[in-house]
């Protein structure tokens, strides 16, 4: 109340979210900071000129959204909230420091369904994009960004088609400039899962994506989650083009199907890695000719040892 009595004092405004966040280790004082994510946001868009006051708002945004999933909790941000979110990207685009962090805040929003179209309703996915060319250099700006596309671009309402078939090349830049960085990698590998999906690439992309996605594939091949999305996001190629098939079968640093033998057994314990897998391999028989190499490369072993191994899924 005193906060929303004094919207346009500056001072007012800072030391409420200072004392806000005097409460924050209090456990039983939670609930309560929940309600408080409004006036917060609020009190940022109001006085968007005070980098130190984004600087303390955000920080205590982070604290309750990151109490909140430690619960198991998704916090449900209306359209009032995403808007404020968004002009406060805007106002400090080019400040790489503060972006660093105000992106892992809407990557934590962006978890909850609500709170995600709320942040494609307002308009956010250009700026995320103008973001990531600007700063395609840093790994965590680079992480946050591709996790709130995936987000955004998983939803079931596809009124961005245009606007996330221009997020295709961004985030393979990503992917090319961080390949080494698995947790980079992991994010922009799920971020093309969903933008092919939403059938964003164009005949152009299927052949040099899925060349892309092998080597993330291959750099990183002990991260389950990776490879999951990575053969995920392949099997989505393959589904809607036979060149992204052959381009399994015939990539300049190995066969495909050997990389996809060595990452099953990397991962035999790891049904969610087996079914995407399966998943690829069942879109490639899809084509007579791409079958054919699959069987002369004994593709049927494997798939026998998997039934074995997974009998029940």
């Amino acid at each position: 109340e005193f906060m929303q009595a004094s919207w346009d004092i500056e001072q007012v405004q800072a030391k409420g979210i200072q004392h806000l966040a005097s409460f924050v280790k209090d456990r039983s004082a939670f609930p309560y900071l929940l309600t408080c994510t409004e006036v917060i946001s609020l009190a940022m868009k109001t006085h968007i000129d005070s980098l130190d006051l984004q600087v303390e708002g955000c920080i205590l945004l982070l604290e309750i959204f990151n109490q909140a999933l430690e619960q198991g909790m998704m916090m449900a941000l209306d359209e009032n909230v995403a808007s404020c979110l968004l002009h406060t990207v805007r106002k400090y685009s080019e400040n790489e420091e503060f972006l660093s962090m105000f992106c892992t805040l809407l990557m934590m929003v962006s978890a909850s369904e609500v709170a995600a179209e709320n942040l494609r309703k307002v308009g956010i996915i250009p700026d995320l994009l103008s973001i990531l060319r600007r700063f395609l250099h840093n790994d965590k700006i680079c992480c946050s960004c591709c996790a709130v596309l995936w987000s955004l671009a998983v939803s079931e309402n596809n009124a961005d088609q245009a606007v996330l078939e221009s997020a295709v090349p961004v985030t393979s830049a990503v992917l090319q400039n961080h390949l080494q960085n698995g947790v980079v990698a992991e994010s922009a590998c799920s971020a093309l899962w969903a933008l092919a999906l939403q059938g964003c690439l164009s005949d152009s992309d299927y052949e040099p994506t899925a060349a892309l996605l092998l080597d993330a594939l291959r750099m990183n091949p002990e991260r389950a989650v990776l490879v999951k999305n990575g053969c995920l996001a392949l099997a989505s190629l393959v589904r809607l083009s036979e060149t992204a098939a052959l381009a399994i079968l015939l990539d300049s640093k190995g066969s495909g199907i050997e990389l996809i033998r060595h990452e099953y057994y990397l991962h035999l314990d790891e049904p969610g890695v087996a079914e995407a897998l399966c998943l690829l391999m069942n879109e490639m028989v899809q084509y007579d000719e791409v079958m054919l190499d699959m069987r002369s490369q004994k593709i049927e072993k494997l798939l026998s040892e998997i039934k074995l191994q997974f009998p029940f899924s």
